[in-house]
């Protein structure tokens, strides 16, 4: 089992910055894949970034040179931080840690709003 515990969420104007968290607990060991999604209302939940166990990272097209992920074996912690922030981004940000055994764990999320 693999427990997800997200922060860094909250209200900021379009243009400004947010530094998500995730940390992750329990069999981490077995962790290969981590990142984030998101979901807007009434919208179905997409993937925003992921690292793998190696470095390998990918980003959605919208986030790309905007938008970083990170991650810290050390603390067993994956960041997201978000610049340049615009109104679509906004939704529930959802942290994702995908195992060898390609088991998937979720953590609560975390809402994000961007107002214009």
């Amino acid at each position: 089992q693999v427990q997800l515990v997200e922060s860094g969420g909250g209200l900021v104007q379009a243009g400004g910055s947010l530094r998500l968290s995730c940390a992750a607990s329990g069999s981490i060991f077995s962790i290969n894949v981590m990142g984030w999604y998101r979901q807007a209302p009434g919208k179905h939940r997409e993937l925003v970034a992921d690292i793998t166990s190696g470095g390998t990272i990918s980003y959605a097209d919208s986030v790309k040179g905007r938008f970083t992920i990170s991650r810290d074996n050390a603390k067993n912690t994956v960041y997201l931080q978000m610049n340049t922030l615009k109104p679509e981004d906004t939704g529930v940000y959802y942290c994702n840690a995908l195992t060898d055994h390609l088991s998937a764990y979720w953590g609560q999320g975390t809402q994000v709003t961007v107002s214009s």
